[in-house]
């Protein structure tokens, strides 16, 4: 039986852990051929042998996002071993909450190396293999952070989402004839992200994901957005903890 995931050729980044292995997961079990991709080895291997252990077809591949020309080879490797590349989900990403009168120039030019250069890099790489194809579908994780600023604390990082959400829908007007793009927008998921803050907003973060959603609720959103018929693009899907005011 169909379900418009089944067969798909998916490449997920940062899907070793937390968004990214859930989706991975939920992707497989559906049918889809899924490479995960990340900086952590062990954790992707992982991945990949629970999905295999289920049936699921899954491999692994290392990757830094900031790397631009790794990020091509990995791209084209995922080709190779699959035969094609049907869906791109950009899950890469960093969430350091600190004041910015604290002034740490390292943290945002990481969030704008991994949330912004990263989320373009994967398109830069697919869209070419896409365009030729006349099929593809980009999926960006963005954030509710991206749709109101989350200050004090998450202006660096609400603005690299703002320029995520931006890039989506330019794309999608400059492309949507042949490929879908989607823009994803959690607000608080229980995964890693919460660990990139240090400093003096960490209890402040730990304490606002407490009524964290599981990332298995995203990627279901995930999966509604790439099951839909091919005349159909899902533009934006924003979830959050009913409990979440921001």
């Amino acid at each position: 039986m169909s379900n418009g995931i089944e067969h798909k050729v998916i490449l997920i980044t940062g899907g070793g852990t937390g968004l990214g292995a859930e989706t991975a997961r939920l992707l497989a079990s559906r049918g889809a051929k899924v490479a995960v991709a990340g900086r952590r080895r062990a954790k992707l291997e992982e991945v990949v042998a629970d999905i295999e252990a289920k049936g699921g077809t899954a491999r692994a591949y290392a990757l830094d996002v900031t790397e631009k020309t790794r990020v091509e080879a990995v791209i084209a490797t995922v080709v190779a071993d699959f035969g094609r590349l049907d869906v791109l989900v950009n899950n890469a990403g960093l969430m350091p909450i600190r004041p910015m009168a604290e002034v740490d120039t390292d943290e945002w030019d990481a969030m704008i190396d991994v949330n912004l250069k990263g989320t373009l890099y994967g398109i830069a790489a697919a869209l070419p293999l896409f365009l030729a194809q006349e099929s593809g579908h980009v999926i960006n994780l963005g954030s509710v952070a991206g749709l109101k600023v989350f200050a004090p604390g998450g202006t660096v990082y609400s603005g690299t989402k703002f320029a995520v959400r931006a890039i989506s829908e330019g794309l999608r007007q400059e492309v949507g004839e042949h490929v879908r793009v989607t823009t994803i927008e959690p607000g608080a998921v229980d995964s890693d992200l919460k660990f990139s803050t240090s400093g003096t907003a960490t209890e402040t973060v730990l304490d606002f994901y407490k009524s964290a959603i599981p990332a298995s609720s995203v990627a279901r959103a995930i999966a509604f957005a790439i099951e839909q018929p091919d005349e159909v693009d899902v533009n934006e899907i924003v979830l959050r903890p009913t409990r979440q005011e921001f």
